[in-house]
């Protein structure tokens, strides 16, 4: 059976998707840790609320119950 060959999601080189790709997705330790230090330093994000918008939708429930 043939593996699956995806991108890696840091420098686009394809990668073979097999269990002893211990990187996978990713190409290397290199790539992996290069994407790890980006959600480190918040490049990446996932969208939605931030805290003040969450508090705020608290701090109007509480006195809704009020």
């Amino acid at each position: 059976m043939k593996s699956k060959t995806v991108k890696c999601p840091t420098c686009e080189k394809p990668v073979e998707w097999k269990q002893e790709n211990l990187h996978r997705p990713f190409c290397s330790e290199r790539c992996k840790l290069i994407d790890l230090g980006a959600w480190a330093d918040e490049s990446h994000r996932i969208p939605g609320s931030t805290t003040q918008d969450f508090t705020e939708h608290l701090t109007e429930q509480e006195g809704k119950h009020h």
